[in-house]
């Protein structure tokens, strides 16, 4: 597969814009298993898909983003998206790793409900009130054969996650400020907790924030306002 080239001739216009990119499909989350630490890769129709974000990036962004301008989790899934969408060079950055989702790693809703003893929601009990049962470490097996790791420990609070999005935040702000646009590679709940962040809201109103396999989001200002300018594309 080839990589998109569209990245580099960005010139600077104010106010920049903060451009989120969730990374494409992998078998989890084909099966809704979640998916946070565990370090697993796209599937070869993630693959096409974050081309194919490329191509949607690129004409939306026909200037592409400059160098240094472009971040990525520091999560596999994450960093082939970004190299497939155009931007191999992307820095990583650890704060944009995915919520870390404790006991409820590699588990289904339905798994950790039935663990746990009643109906288990990530937004409203958060991965700390996850059954004990599902705690331990152990070896997934992908289909194809790779091995991964799977950690379940306490996980981490959505404040905390929510915290981290603004330390994201306040990294790229002086880049938006000087009117260049920036582009984030990461994963739908921590860019959707991000988002609620640059609103100034709730972080758990990022439930309502519905964000798809390799698809974009973009945020800006209107008014002195935060805002979102487009989303899910």
């Amino acid at each position: 597969m080839t990589a998109i080239n569209c990245a580099g001739n960005e010139a600077a216009a104010t106010p920049g814009q903060l451009v989120l990119l969730r990374h494409g499909q992998t078998v989890w989350s084909v099966s809704g298993q979640h998916t946070g630490r565990t370090d697993i890769p796209l599937t070869p129709a993630g693959q096409d898909q974050a081309e194919q974000a490329g191509e949607r990036l690129c004409g939306a962004f026909p200037d592409g983003f400059a160098a240094g301008h472009v971040f990525v989790s520091p999560l596999r899934r994450a960093r082939q998206t970004a190299a497939l969408a155009g931007y191999p060079q992307a820095t990583v950055l650890d704060d944009l790793a995915e919520w870390d989702y404790g006991r409820a790693e590699g588990h289904t809703r339905q798994q950790i409900s039935e663990a746990s003893g009643f109906a288990w929601d990530v937004w409203r009990d958060g991965p700390r009130q996850v059954g004990m049962e599902l705690a331990g470490d152990w070896t997934a097996m992908l289909p194809g054969g790779e091995q991964v790791p799977v950690h379940n420990g306490d996980g981490e609070t959505l404040e905390e996650a929510a915290a981290r999005t603004r330390a994201v935040i306040a990294r790229v702000s002086p880049l938006l400020e000087q009117g260049h646009n920036v582009l984030l590679v990461a994963h739908a709940h921590i860019l959707r907790i991000l988002t609620t962040q640059w609103l100034g809201i709730d972080p758990h109103q990022g439930r309502l924030l519905r964000l798809d396999t390799a698809h974009y989001c973009v945020l800006g200002s209107y008014h002195d306002d935060h805002v979102i300018v487009h989303w899910n594309c």
